[in-house]
């Protein structure tokens, strides 16, 4: 017998039997119907990572194909039966296109440079920018060369399509680990003669050095150079991981270092009987919590240079370090390339500086020669003003002379005169032959003025 539903109950229940298609209701208010549904073990809802959804129960199928509804067709007319009421009509809808968001993103990113900013916004009809990347990346649609990156900044939610770098796809052949150390690397021997190589526990010591031996040997293959490090036994505990190296190896000019160490065991630890006392009796006294013992496994942390694929690696329980090895070399690679493409570009950046540095003091120097040139012409005209100002009053004295009796007085006066009429003589020939002078050679202070934020004593100089 069939359950009595609404009617809309029953067009929720013919929803969900429809494969629960979009674009059907226009608010959540179904979700109320959809529980009770369930509530009578007509559906089931699931939620999951913030998605609803739902699907018939064998019950809910039954009472649909009862009704005279299959659970698959859309808008199948229930037959009409004797004695009973025919189901009132539901609505009949069309769904719409599901919009395939990964291929949209995608679209977009193509048409933008592979780079979208996208706003943040909140409210029920936000979009969900990091659902929507995670969705493109499970798509399968992305080239196995790109990567899809989202993340938050401060200008909303940043999308890149990248291109993965060539290093990471290629594919490294396996690096052979000697079974025995007969002819060891200089390297090798020396660790060998330390009376505690590298502080490693006997039964992974051999295994170590074999493991350091095909790695310098691959390396050197690449014209690299490995050497001693510092570090001759177990580091101590507070410095296990930031003791220096056991060894480097030198990758065009860039040294990276390698620490060593044998992994550690954590179990529970059984306080003893003692422990238990002391505790009890001395309020200070703290058992410890664990016991560490050391393992089998290695681990190397490489220190040095830009870091590309890590900077440590370790035997993983399907993994062993040996077939780690070929990433390892290429790490050491890796980073001596980044070094000296970083030295090149230095060295173009302080060329242009100096380039930069020349032409500002070739300026300032020019600037120098101008102000000086300015400040002489200035001097001129003053001259010539003082020259027309110094004549008119040689010409006064001059009249006034003329009128007064022979004497001392007289002769004083026209002794002034001789030596007025010598300056004005010289004046006069400056202001009337005007020359371009030539500025002395500048001192350091000279150019300062002309210079702005460039200093006189080189490019570098502060």
């Amino acid at each position: 017998m069939h359950q009595t539903l609404n009617e809309r109950q029953l067009a929720v229940l013919d929803w969900v039997g429809q494969g629960s298609p979009d674009g059907v209701w226009p608010d959540s208010t179904y979700k109320v119907s959809a529980q009770a549904l369930q509530n009578r073990g007509l559906i089931k809802i699931t939620k999951r990572r913030g998605r609803w959804s739902a699907h018939l129960t064998d019950k809910g199928r039954q009472d649909l194909t009862g009704r005279g509804i299959r659970p698959t067709e859309r808008n199948a007319e229930p037959p009409q039966q004797p004695g009973r009421k025919p189901p009132p009509p539901r609505p009949k809808t069309v769904p719409k296109a599901r919009t395939n968001y990964a291929d949209q993103l995608l679209a977009e990113l193509a048409a933008n440079n592979g780079c979208l900013i996208k706003p943040l916004e909140s409210g029920p009809h936000s979009v969900n920018w990091a659902s929507r990347v995670s969705a493109a990346r499970k798509s399968g649609k992305i080239p196995h060369t790109q990567e899809l990156y989202g993340y938050r900044t401060h200008r909303g939610y940043e999308i890149k399509l990248t291109d993965i770098p060539a290093w990471r796809l290629a594919e490294l052949a396996p690096l052979p680990v000697p079974a025995r150390l007969t002819k060891p690397h200089s390297v090798v021997a020396a660790l060998q003669k330390l009376p505690q190589p590298m502080g490693l526990t006997k039964p992974v010591q051999g295994r170590a050095l074999r493991i350091i031996q095909a790695l310098i040997t691959a390396t050197e293959t690449q014209g690299q150079k490995a050497a001693l490090g510092t570090t001759q036994g177990a580091p101590p505990p507070h410095r296990r991981r930031s003791a220096p190296p056991h060894f480097t190896i030198t990758a065009q000019g860039e040294s990276v270092g390698f620490l060593v160490l044998q992994e550690q065991d954590r179990s529970e630890h059984v306080p003893t009987d003692k422990e238990l006392a002391e505790a009890k009796k001395y309020s200070w006294m703290r058992i410890a919590r664990f016991d560490y013992t050391p393992s089998d496994r290695l681990r190397f942390i490489l220190r040095g240079g830009s870091p590309h694929r890590a900077s440590e690696w370790a035997d993983l329980p399907d993994r062993p370090l040996e077939d780690q090895l070929a990433e390892i070399a290429q790490e050491v690679g890796l980073r001596g390339e980044a070094a000296e493409r970083k030295r090149r570009a230095d060295q173009l950046a302080r060329e242009a500086e100096q380039r930069r540095w020349e032409a500002a003091m070739q300026e300032a120097r020019a600037a120098y020669a101008h102000s000086y040139r300015v400040k002489h012409l200035g001097e001129q005209a003053d001259a010539w003003h003082e020259t027309k100002r110094l004549t008119e009053y040689v010409t006064a004295v001059r009249d006034q002379a003329t009128s007064l009796p022979p004497g001392q007085e007289k002769t004083e006066i026209e002794a002034w005169l001789a030596f007025a009429d010598a300056r004005l003589q010289h004046l006069t020939e400056s202001a009337a032959a005007p020359k371009l002078p030539s500025p002395p050679k500048p001192s350091s202070d000279d150019l300062k003025p002309f210079l702005g934020h460039w200093s006189p004593y080189g490019p570098r100089s502060y």
